[in-house]
């Protein structure tokens, strides 16, 4: 019996930040952290290790009359506002196993935007920090 073990492309991914699907979508990473500590007692070797506080961040890659649409939407600002995002991977017309993530909370910490010479379009990169990641809702 063969078994069909196709991977996500970037063509499965949909994102959707504010209630908008972001069509000039070019990347999107996140991750979540978590503080750690070796406790020390006795000895040269950590006794346990503690966790602590748990971060998320991320940033999103678009291109700029997307980065605009948002820039328009939020005021002006981008830095202003706080929104959430779902992340989808998958094509259920091919098939595929939906997954699904919820990032709640996002709040801009820049507002680049750049051009360089020779440039065929303008991308942005937009970091982030948020309140949680909501892996396969």
């Amino acid at each position: 019996m063969a078994f069909n073990s196709r991977e996500y492309e970037w063509a499965d991914i949909t994102v959707i930040i504010g209630g908008r699907d972001i069509t000039g979508i070019r990347g999107i990473k996140y991750a979540e952290k978590i503080e750690r500590e070796a406790i020390y007692g006795k000895g040269k070797y950590p006794q346990s290790i503690q966790s602590g506080n748990i971060t998320s961040e991320g940033e999103i890659t678009m291109l700029m009359s997307d980065y605009n649409a948002m820039e328009i939407a939020a005021g002006g600002s981008i830095l202003s506002t706080s929104v959430d995002a779902l992340v989808s991977f998958g094509n259920p017309l091919e098939g595929n196993f939906m997954k699904t993530d919820a990032i709640d909370g996002i709040r801009f910490t820049e507002a680049p935007v750049e051009m360089k010479q020779g440039d065929k379009f303008a991308e942005v990169t937009i970091p982030f920090i948020c309140l949680r990641i909501r892996k396969n809702i």
